[in-house]
């Protein structure tokens, strides 16, 4: 039988830190109750222990707030987070103050932790970007330049079907062209707002940059019109300190070696969220992962994985993993409505931000990353050095034919699973002889037959 903590603070604090790691939201709600003697007391009880030191420490990161306590004597130095348990940064700062090493992925502004799973730990081991170089390794640059471009633009595509839109092709061509710039440049928010307008196109009839109002995703009775939220966005007060938090948090995580994969869940979902913006927060916060991963040099270069594409795969799975932290958040806020139809938060509410687990997003990310490695990509390299293939082989069965006619003809071909139709053949390919179109089919099927 797992031994049970005596009922005292400190036993119940070290119990949750031994076996359960950190937990900053409720180490923030505890710290907002508890009398700030009743911590140093424990803490003199035990000067050099390595709980009451982490303990210690943590109380004044998460509050700023200083005990009334010498500065740790020499003692052997801990970590602010078992590496063992949680995801931490792979070399923190050491506190001379508590002999603790600061190992905490994020600030007292944003600090999401993850905790290491049996499938988080298997593809830490995979190594995904390492198996996507391995492919590319084994592809004519050419063939790796157009799968590239058909990626960026599969990805930019499905970020807005995510949101239920269908735009014209010159807005998923300029999303496409931000996607691929992602990690160029330090994230700021100047940046994120000029994201926003890339993504909204026509601002006209949105503000571009923070809200100053409050925000909520979900619906409105269509009587009263008051909102019906399925999630509540931070408050607008509380905006350019979250904000700033990620930034933060995405430059400390990868400069502490944290998995970026990890690191870039952490980043993306805790965007969304927060909700900074009154639109085009979603496709940023699927942008802000490619970014993370192209900072730290996970993506191969001059390709993006096209997560957006695989999340469109598996959107109920998305919207429960997003559901994970917003939908709980929803009985700890107090709100009312506004005559505008919106809300307004009525308690404070930042922490439920800044902390969460968000070990369900990491999970799922790198999910969607192994599909790219091992769907997507392979089947997009695998279909051009087919068409390639096709393309070669017909202009020698029927001698000279323009790269669009021939682009036609496979399309039409693939369509239907290797066959030129009927009306093709009395149409489009009116030219060809029977013969020649069921020569054609054969050629389609022995050139994806070497693909599969």
């Amino acid at each position: 039988m797992r031994r049970r903590p005596k009922d005292t603070l400190g036993d119940h604090l070290e119990f949750a830190l031994k076996r359960e790691g950190v937990d900053l939201s409720v180490l923030h709600a505890l710290f907002r109750v508890v009398e700030p003697g009743r911590l140093e007391e424990l803490v003199r009880a035990t000067p050099t222990g390595k709980y009451t030191r982490r303990i210690w420490f943590l109380y004044e990161w998460l509050t700023g707030e200083r005990l009334d306590l010498q500065d740790a004597g020499k003692v052997r130095a801990v970590p602010a987070v078992d590496p063992e348990l949680q995801v931490t940064l792979v070399e923190g700062e050491l506190s001379l103050r508590h002999r603790v090493v600061d190992n905490l992925p994020g600030t007292p502004d944003f600090c999401p932790l993850v905790r290491w799973t049996p499938a988080l730990r298997r593809h830490a081991a995979l190594a995904w970007n390492e198996r996507a170089r391995e492919v590319l390794g084994r592809t004519h640059p050419d063939v790796i330049s157009r799968a590239a471009a058909f990626l960026l633009m599969s990805d930019s595509r499905s970020s807005f079907q995510i949101e239920g839109e269908r735009p014209p092709s010159d807005r998923v061509e300029r999303w496409g062209r931000a996607i691929g710039e992602a990690g160029d440049v330090e994230l700021s928010l100047t940046g994120l707002e000029r994201l926003q307008r890339v993504v909204i196109g026509e601002s006209r009839f949105v503000t571009i940059g923070l809200r100053g109002e409050g925000g909520f995703v979900g619906d409105r009775d269509r009587l009263t019109r008051e909102p019906i939220p399925v999630h509540i966005s931070a408050c607008p007060e509380d905006l350019p300190d979250l904000v700033q938090g990620v930034i933060e948090y995405g430059q400390r995580a990868l400069e502490g070696e944290v998995e970026p994969v990890i690191a870039g869940a952490a980043v993306a979902f805790g965007f969304v969220y927060i909700h900074p913006f009154e639109d085009g927060n979603g496709r940023i916060h699927r942008w802000l992962i490619h970014h993370v991963l192209s900072r730290a040099g996970y993506s191969p270069g001059g390709l993006v994985f096209p997560v957006s594409a695989a999340i469109l795969r598996h959107v109920a799975r998305y919207d429960r993993v997003l559901q994970s932290h917003s939908r709980p958040l929803l009985d700890l806020i107090r709100w009312e409505p506004t005559e505008s139809g919106n809300v307004r938060v009525l308690n404070e509410t930042a922490h439920l931000y800044r902390y969460f687990d968000a070990t369900a997003h990491a999970e799922f990310l790198y999910d969607c990353v192994k599909e790219t490695v091992e769907k997507d990509l392979p089947e997009e390299v695998a279909y051009l050095e087919a068409f390639d293939e096709f393309s070669e082989r017909v202009q020698r069965l029927l001698g000279d034919m323009p790269h669009g006619t021939v682009d036609l003809l496979h399309r039409f071909v693939t369509q239907e699973g290797g066959r030129l139709s009927k009306r093709a053949r009395e149409n489009e390919f009116s030219m060809l002889s029977n013969e020649e179109g069921d020569a054609v089919e054969k050629l389609w099927r022995e050139c994806h037959r070497r693909s599969e």
